[in-house]
Protein backbone atom coordinates (compact mmCIF):
# COMPACT_ATOMS: atom_id res chain seq x y z
CA UNK A 1 0.00 0.00 0.00
CA UNK A 2 0.81 3.52 -0.85
CA UNK A 3 1.68 6.57 1.68
CA UNK A 4 -0.72 6.70 4.54
CA UNK A 5 -2.56 9.61 5.50
CA UNK A 6 -4.10 9.28 8.83
CA UNK A 7 -7.87 9.09 7.48
CA UNK A 8 -6.94 7.82 3.77
CA UNK A 9 -4.93 5.47 2.72
CA UNK A 10 -3.86 4.99 -0.82
CA UNK A 11 -2.10 2.82 -4.06
CA UNK A 12 -1.97 5.69 -6.50
CA UNK A 13 1.31 5.61 -6.88
CA UNK A 14 1.58 2.07 -7.76
CA UNK A 15 -1.21 1.86 -9.80
CA UNK A 16 -0.08 4.96 -11.61
CA UNK A 17 3.33 3.57 -12.76
CA UNK A 18 2.19 0.02 -13.92
CA UNK A 19 -0.44 2.07 -16.02
CA UNK A 20 3.03 3.75 -17.75
CA UNK A 21 2.18 7.11 -16.52
CA UNK A 22 4.19 10.06 -15.20
CA UNK A 23 2.45 12.25 -12.39
CA UNK A 24 2.34 14.77 -15.35
CA UNK A 25 0.51 12.58 -17.47
CA UNK A 26 -1.81 11.50 -14.72
CA UNK A 27 -2.34 15.47 -13.58
CA UNK A 28 -3.30 16.77 -17.06
CA UNK A 29 -5.85 13.90 -17.45
CA UNK A 30 -7.36 14.70 -13.71
CA UNK A 31 -6.92 18.42 -14.42
CA UNK A 32 -4.84 19.08 -11.77
CA UNK A 33 -1.40 20.10 -10.91
CA UNK A 34 1.45 17.48 -10.95
CA UNK A 35 1.48 18.99 -6.82
CA UNK A 36 -1.44 17.49 -6.21
CA UNK A 37 -0.49 14.24 -7.60
CA UNK A 38 2.52 14.06 -5.70
CA UNK A 39 0.23 15.28 -2.37
CA UNK A 40 -1.89 12.55 -3.12
CA UNK A 41 0.72 10.03 -3.82
CA UNK A 42 2.71 11.05 -0.12
CA UNK A 43 -0.66 10.99 1.78
CA UNK A 44 -0.49 14.88 2.54
CA UNK A 45 -3.50 15.34 0.38
CA UNK A 46 -7.17 14.07 0.79
CA UNK A 47 -8.88 14.29 -2.95
CA UNK A 48 -12.13 14.87 -3.46
CA UNK A 49 -14.32 12.52 -5.13
CA UNK A 50 -14.31 13.91 -8.21
CA UNK A 51 -11.14 14.26 -8.31
CA UNK A 52 -10.82 10.59 -7.31
CA UNK A 53 -12.88 9.32 -10.09
CA UNK A 54 -11.15 11.26 -12.71
CA UNK A 55 -8.15 9.33 -11.46
CA UNK A 56 -9.72 5.85 -11.38
CA UNK A 57 -10.80 6.64 -14.76
CA UNK A 58 -7.71 7.01 -16.40
CA UNK A 59 -6.36 4.33 -14.76
CA UNK A 60 -8.96 2.10 -15.86
CA UNK A 61 -9.66 1.26 -12.03
CA UNK A 62 -12.17 1.20 -9.29
CA UNK A 63 -11.83 3.90 -6.47
CA UNK A 64 -12.26 1.54 -4.53
CA UNK A 65 -8.57 -0.05 -5.94
CA UNK A 66 -6.59 3.20 -5.27
CA UNK A 67 -7.99 4.82 -1.98
CA UNK A 68 -9.05 3.11 1.18
CA UNK A 69 -9.34 3.48 4.90
CA UNK A 70 -7.06 2.64 7.44
CA UNK A 71 -9.06 -0.30 9.54
CA UNK A 72 -9.67 0.13 13.39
Amino acid sequence: MGKDHKKLLNNLEELRKNAGLTQQELSESADVSRKSINAIENGIYVPSTVLALKISKTLGCKVEDLFRLPSN
